[in-house]
């Protein structure tokens, strides 16, 4: 008997019973189900929610892969002061099987966490309250290990994790539910429990923290927290786009962010308005703040300089801003529905995100806090986009009957 006709057995056995819903989700997760919706005023395409949850999670594999080889480059140019410098995108100074190996067995853990602890909570939840396992935490299993620092304690993680999944989303009632993004919900919570674990010069390369004291102690700033203190960058722009440079295990290459960007706007997964309005808001931010440092109203000496002299257009290719334009901020559950909405609701996580970083020098990284605070606004954003459209229609047909 193949794997097939076993859980069909299995779900005919348990049928009605409070572990249907488990057998149900393994089944429909490695088949094809065998229900369809035949009517329906939600049906818009062929896809369903697993396929689009699919979509995404193979737009960010790129980034995984990526993100796992960057962990062994940035540890080993640490304690390896003797090997050379990635040349280009295609260099076999990274793409090795020395920072793979490294990578992996760092990156690789954290991956069976998130998806490991979720899916338990997902699968428990649906056993208690006795409906089918939802797919939305495919895609928030993937984005965890992306969004966190290297060397973050398996502990905490899945402390994070049971946070996230239960007050995040299943308090409100499960996928679709939500209120916030529950990966960002997540990295809040590391953040806001355990901050030196989420901030500083010791979490963004694989063993700094256990080489804390030690002569040859490893370091790993990123750009960010350098130019907080008012200290340069140490990257050039490639680097900074191709993504050879210290930070969370996935947000680092701009390069494949964008393609990942791309691919998910051909496939109309994600919203190009929500993208293209938070790197204008962004740029406008960068502008905004280039002008005030070139108006000569703040001088070298302010700890804001170095963040607002960066160039406009820097802004996108350090930190996690892109990762969380793409990738977070067009998550169709807690984004803004309409299209007017789409361009207010994005404009304002990029314009906020680069405010947060120049201001918050304890933790110069402003796009999570942005996209959680625009999340709790998308539905009064909206609303008053839908009572402008009805005040127009209104006015319109007075005018006719006048």
């Amino acid at each position: 008997m193949g794997l097939k006709q076993k859980l069909h057995t299995l779900k005919e056995k348990y049928k009605g019973t409070k572990m249907a819903p488990a057998f149900n989700a393994l089944h429909t997760f490695l088949y094809l189900p065998n229900e369809t919706t035949h009517s329906g005023g939600h049906v818009r395409a062929a896809d369903d929610l697993k396929r689009t949850m699919n979509t995404v999670i193979m737009a960010l594999i790129p980034c995984l892969i990526f993100g796992i080889f960057n962990a062994g480059y940035q540890h080993n140019l640490q304690v390896m002061p003797e090997i050379t410098r990635a040349m280009g995108f295609f260099s076999g100074e990274f793409w090795n099987m020395d920072n793979f190996s490294i990578g992996a067995w760092k990156v690789l853990p954290i991956v069976l966490i998130s998806y490991g602890v979720g899916l338990g909570v997902e699968f428990l939840f649906a056993v208690i309250k006795g409906h089918e396992v939802e797919e939305g935490y495919l895609v928030t299993g993937m984005l965890v290990p992306l969004i966190v620092p290297i060397d973050i304690p398996l502990w905490m993680l899945t402390i994070a994790v049971i946070f996230g999944v239960v007050i995040g989303k299943e308090v409100f009632g499960g996928t679709g539910m939500n209120i916030l993004n529950p990966a960002l919900t997540i990295r809040a919570f590391l953040f806001f429990a355990y901050p030196t674990w989420m901030s500083g010069d010791k979490v963004w390369v694989h063993g700094a923290v256990d080489t804390v004291g030690q002569p040859d102690a490893i370091t790993g700033e990123t750009i960010l927290g350098s130019l907080a203190q008012s200290q340069p960058a140490g990257y050039d722009v490639m680097d900074m786009f191709l993504g050879f440079i210290p930070g969370s295990i996935g947000e680092t290459s701009t390069l494949l962010i964008l393609l990942g960007g791309l691919f998910l706007i051909f496939t109309k997964i994600g919203s190009w308005r929500i993208m293209l309005s938070a790197v204008l808001g962004a740029l406008a931010m960068g502008l905004i703040f280039n002008g005030v440092t070139d108006a000569g109203w703040i001088t070298d000496t302010s700890k804001f300089f170095a963040l607002m002299d960066v160039d406009f257009w820097q802004h996108l290719i350090i930190g996690g801003l892109a990762f969380g334009i793409v990738y977070m901020a067009t998550d169709p559950v807690t984004a803004s529905q309409t299209n007017k909405g789409k361009w207010i609701y994005g404009f304002l996580i990029g314009f906020i995100s680069v405010l947060i970083r120049v201001f918050n020098p304890a933790y110069p990284e402003g796009v999570m806090l942005a996209i959680l605070l625009m999340n709790v606004f998308a539905p009064t954003i909206d609303h008053y986009v839908l009572q402008g459209n009805i005040k127009k229609r209104m006015k319109r047909l007075k005018v006719k009957k006048a």
